[in-house]
């Protein structure tokens, strides 16, 4: 009896996580980042100006969490079911890979608000550290020393890696323009940034019990 209720509670939270970050995104693209304010998030999403705030820091925080929504937990699933055989390590650079695909590939109207609005770049770029709770979690399951800072530790890396390479991606155009633009491919600079961790993952994964 007791544990209903917390279950639908948490139920509701997302829900609201979920209808503020789409309205969030929606006005975005809608009206420009710079013309919706947080008042405006809360009332397309039904809720209080002060309930957003029990959500996201902001505006450009919302509207990230929308481009980016559950990435961190899609990548922490890939890594823990990895198929039998495969590296650790190759196991994350895939579902890293899987998520973090070209944005523009199926929703070019995202990608430019992105590379348009410096502040809405920075809070892109900030969601990367979200990964490394979930991940560093898949990653010790597959650990002989599971409760060590083994996982962590890796994770932070991913996470590190992950930004990088977005940065490099996302490069900054004409100082006056205050565009920045895309360069060469997201899925080969992943590659190349947690190319270094693969030794890493190797030997935390051989380690002896």
């Amino acid at each position: 009896m007791t544990t209903r209720p917390a279950g639908l509670r948490e139920r509701k939270k997302e829900a609201t996580r979920i209808a503020l970050r789409e309205a969030a995104l929606r006005l975005a693209l809608e009206q420009g980042p710079d013309n919706v304010r947080v008042e405006d998030i809360a009332e397309a999403a039904g809720v209080s100006p002060r309930t957003y705030n029990n959500y996201f820091s902001s505006r450009e925080h919302a509207i990230a969490a929308a481009v980016t929504a559950d990435r961190d937990a899609r990548i922490a699933t890939m890594v823990a079911t990895r198929p039998t055989g495969v590296r650790l390590a190759e196991a994350v650079t895939e579902a890293v890979l899987a998520q973090y695909s070209d944005p523009g590939a199926s929703r070019r109207d995202t990608l430019l608000l992105i590379t348009t609005h410096p502040a809405l770049r920075e809070a892109f770029l900030g969601t990367t550290g979200g990964i490394t709770g979930s991940l560093a979690d898949a990653i010790a399951s597959h650990l002989r020393d599971a409760d060590g800072p083994t996982a962590k530790v890796l994770a932070a890396g991913v996470a590190a890696a992950v930004r990088i390479a977005l940065e490099q991606w996302l490069q900054p155009g004409i100082p006056t323009s205050g565009l920045v633009v895309t360069s060469g491919s997201l899925p080969d600079l992943l590659r190349t940034c947690l190319a270094p961790l693969h030794p890493a993952f190797d030997a935390a994964e051989a380690r002896p019990q």
